[in-house]
């Protein structure tokens, strides 16, 4: 039976016409001007409404090469919905006002006889955005490839679940025909997200906060799941796809392919100069295959 995840966003958080849409998404991805590497095995990219970061996402998306790629794994944050597990979905197509996107219920089956998963309804599914953000950038850069998605939510999880997870679903990564797209925005900034943390040694509040992410940044860079988890609790900082972000590089730990993350690209929603002031920041990494120089050689 066929059940559809409506694009509920479309309209308010990104436009749902369909041409505009198009033509927005084709600026960004232009402008950002990047080469498509099939080195290039998921990314890490915002999920706020495309006035705010829509630009800053063609970053990350604007690496995929799709021509070997036949399912895209997405893991995104539960903002609205507590569960302290990973949530898949029942629906069997995520729908985009440029192309609906099949959902792959083989692997969807294949997690859920681990035991480890439960299952979100479509009412939890179509409340959330953080994973249909990346849906049109998604249907954009595939588009004429046949792929299907397997979204997962990733709810409150603790450390050992973290790992877990990542353990979990490190082999899928080990598979080239595989793509991961990991949702995170990064600091959330002010009293409105009772977060205020300010070292004046920066100079300016934007500033600071732009030191504490480019901070958790460079440690995600080095691919260490302990290491963030240090940085999150020594600074607390706001980083709502933490979960999402930590499994991943749980899942790079466990896999057997060398992969590396680089960020690419980084901006704030506005640049904060008094306590009175608020701000959402976004980045865009790539994960690529680590291809040492000796072993090209041979």
């Amino acid at each position: 039976m066929e059940r559809v995840r409506r694009a509920s966003h479309a309209g308010s958080w990104y436009t749902n016409n369909a041409r505009k849409l198009d033509e927005e998404l084709d600026g960004w991805l232009r402008a950002a001007g990047l080469t498509k590497s099939p080195d290039v095995r998921a990314v890490i990219a915002p999920h706020a409404g495309y006035s705010y970061s829509g630009r800053c996402a063609a970053y990350a998306f604007g690496n995929i090469d799709p021509t070997n790629i036949s399912r895209v794994f997405l893991l995104g944050p539960s903002h609205h919905y507590y569960t302290p597990k990973c949530a898949l979905t029942r629906a069997t197509i995520y729908s985009t006002p440029i192309g609906d996107l099949p959902v792959d219920h083989e692997v969807i089956e294949e997690l859920n006889a681990t035991g480890k998963f439960d299952f979100m309804d479509l009412s939890v599914d179509e409340a959330e955005h953080s994973m249909e953000m990346h849906l049109p950038y998604l249907s954009k850069v595939f588009q004429g490839h046949n792929v299907k998605v397997v979204p997962i939510l990733v709810g409150a999880l603790n450390s050992q679940n973290e790992a877990m997870y990542g353990q979990l679903l490190s082999k899928y990564l080990d598979d080239p025909k595989n793509f991961f797209s990991i949702s995170s925005d990064f600091c959330h900034w002010g009293t409105r997200f009772s977060y205020t943390y300010y070292d004046k040694s920066h100079g300016a509040i934007h500033k600071s906060i732009e030191a504490l992410d480019r901070m958790g940044m460079e440690i995600i860079e080095t691919g260490n799941p302990d290491a963030f988890k240090q940085y999150l609790q020594e600074y607390e900082n706001t980083i709502c796809g933490r979960h999402p972000i930590s499994v991943f590089l749980s899942m790079l730990k466990h896999c057997s392919t060398k992969i590396k993350i680089g960020f690419v690209r980084y901006e704030q929603s506005s640049q904060c100069k008094s306590m009175r002031d608020s701000s959402v920041s976004y980045a865009s990494a790539a994960a690529k295959v680590d291809t040492p120089a000796e072993e090209e050689k041979d």
